[in-house]
């Protein structure tokens, strides 16, 4: 399936502890090239996500940012329960009443007691499975981006691939006409002079201009060439390398049809190649 190596997406989750949201954004590169923004909390998970982006993507510039946004009751941490800590408080007195010599506990010792400190600050394995599962949806969001925009991608390319099968068949059928015609005009040519040339010398003229009008080789490598395009935009896995492999092919035999052009109309042709090889040759530049 063709996929695009442009793409963005941002995913947002709120928790009690905080808000946080990930963007991550891709464009198109040679190779797979990743950048984190992290905050320094969650700098530990850096090495978990590149290794999720090099499982699932292959080539692309992929930018990733993490924004942690924390709620009050985040920061709040060590809290003393109030009720309990009375009723130790009168627990300790009532004590002191039944039993001499009995000492007031210590600060330490009443925050030592069950039931009175309890931390409130949120816990940090919950956060970082909750940072990791948002991150995991972000990327399978940007991947499916991705492959749609890779199918709109694989529609203008088999669109110019028609347009070039068309010129490609076109040129072909013409070509018996073109060679009879160059060969018609060059005995005008020497009629009109009234050049008395040796019969064999004309026939060898005329087999030399044949054979430089001949694009027939170059007429097959096209067809050959748009039909490896197509094969390979239904493999599966990255394809933009081979893609721009044969983009190359394509031109080479564009170039070579239009230096052996001796009419206006293989021109033209040749052109009307070229233009739409390097529509295609741009689009490809996008694809994984």
């Amino acid at each position: 399936m063709t996929a695009s190596m442009t793409a963005f997406s941002r995913q947002e989750a709120v928790y009690d502890w905080g808000t946080i949201s990930w963007e991550i954004r891709s464009v198109n590169q040679r190779y797979l090239e990743p950048h984190f923004r992290l905050p320094e909390q969650f700098r530990e998970l850096e090495f978990g996500f590149r290794d999720s982006l090099r499982k699932k993507l292959n080539r692309g510039k992929v930018e990733c940012q993490l924004r942690f946004y924390a709620e009050d009751t985040a920061a709040k941490g060590l809290n003393i329960n109030a009720e309990n800590a009375q009723a130790l408080a009168n627990a300790v007195k009532e004590l002191g009443t039944w039993f001499d010599g009995i000492k007031t506990p210590s600060p330490l010792q009443i925050l030592q007691w069950p039931g009175i400190l309890s931390d409130e600050s949120a816990d940090a394995d919950e956060m970082k499975k909750a940072v990791i599962a948002l991150f995991n949806k972000a990327l399978d969001d940007m991947i499916s981006l991705r492959q749609r925009e890779g199918e709109q991608l694989n529609a203008i390319i088999e669109d110019r691939l028609d347009s070039i099968d068309a010129i490609v068949a076109d040129v072909k059928d013409k070509l018996p006409t073109i060679i009879a015609a160059q060969k018609q005009n060059l005995q005008d040519k020497l009629e009109a002079a009234k050049v008395d040339l040796d019969p064999m010398r004309v026939e060898a003229e005329i087999v030399i201009l044949a054979q430089k009008a001949d694009v027939a080789e170059e007429v097959d490598r096209l067809a050959t060439h748009t039909k490896e395009v197509r094969r390979q935009l239904k493999e599966k896995g990255p394809i933009g390398r081979r893609l721009d492999f044969l983009m190359q092919e394509l031109n080479r035999e564009a170039n070579t049809l239009s230096s052996k052009s001796i009419v206006v109309e293989t021109t033209n042709s040749a052109v009307e190649l070229k233009v739409l090889i390097e529509q295609m040759r741009e689009q490809i530049q996008n694809i994984e």
